[in-house]
């Protein structure tokens, strides 16, 4: 199944959560800190206590490669592939760059890591964008309207009486998305803009960082944001569900706040 194909799928199941691996690891279990292989062992039992809660994994490629753990990166996502098939898995690496090296790039999150989306920065234009969305059964997820404090710094400047991301909007719904493969990343953090954004964008998928540690808004993220009720959203939560214990039992805990998040977002989609 194409990555559009396995987010249907889990959205039918009844999920729009998406959980993030981003390993600290001071705040790993203390039983788990001193392993060599502590990180792929984390994201394993992440994985394992999550899986049917949620629509996605999103691994953060910068949080493995500076613990020098890009082989233990490539151990998970082939690890929920081989254990959880049919749940996608998003390479958060936020990658940019000009044709010729973003086709490297393409290369590197789909052939050597295996993720069926990544996400890329669209600073440089079509340059950078469609030679990933050229692998046709892979996801294209566009940085669109953030969720860090200084988003608004340039995102939210004029350009023609609009947003720039209304422009970065329109130009993956109506030029970009040839193939029917590109999200869009809009923060939980900024329910008005989404509205907009949705308004430009009315088909594309979202994923939603900003939920949990960055107090972003759920109720309008999911009103602004579906495309239909239970659909249309990647709503991601990382550090609140992943550590929402630092002993043994960090797996259980992860998975009791995985399941309320997730109903949330149900009740919400539905009310």
């Amino acid at each position: 199944m194409t990555f559009i194909e396995q987010l249907q799928t889990r959205w039918q199941a009844g999920t729009q959560l998406c959980v993030g691996l981003d390993p600290f690891r001071d705040r790993f279990p203390a039983t788990l800190q001193s392993q060599p292989d502590a990180i792929d062992r984390f994201n394993r039992a992440i994985v394992d206590a999550t899986a049917d809660l949620v629509c996605a994994f999103k691994p953060q490629f910068a949080h493995h490669a500076a613990e020098a753990a890009e082989d233990q990166l490539k151990s998970s996502i082939a690890y929920i592939k081989q254990q959880h098939p049919g749940i996608p898995v998003i390479l958060d690496a936020k990658r940019g760059d000009i044709g010729s090296t973003a086709a490297m790039y393409a290369r590197e999150a789909f052939e050597h890591y295996g993720a069926d989306a990544v996400t890329v920065n669209p600073y440089m234009g079509a340059d950078t964008v469609m030679p990933f969305a050229e692998h046709r059964d892979k996801g294209v997820i566009v940085l669109c309207r953030t969720s860090n404090p200084s988003a608004s710094d340039f995102q939210d400047r004029l350009i023609d009486g609009e947003p720039l991301y209304i422009h970065v909007a329109r130009e993956a719904q109506e030029v970009w998305n040839k193939y029917g493969n590109l999200c869009l990343v809009v923060g939980a953090t900024a329910p008005e803009e989404m509205a907009l954004i949705r308004a430009a964008a009315p088909d594309l998928p979202l994923l939603v960082p900003g939920i949990g540690a960055q107090g972003g808004d759920l109720e309008g993220t999911v009103r602004h944001g579906q495309t239909s009720p239970g659909r249309g959203l990647m709503i991601n939560a990382s550090r609140s569900v992943i550590y929402a214990s630092n002993g043994d039992d960090f797996a259980v805990a992860a998975r009791h706040e995985a399941t309320v998040l997730r109903d949330q977002i149900q009740r919400l989609a539905f009310a």
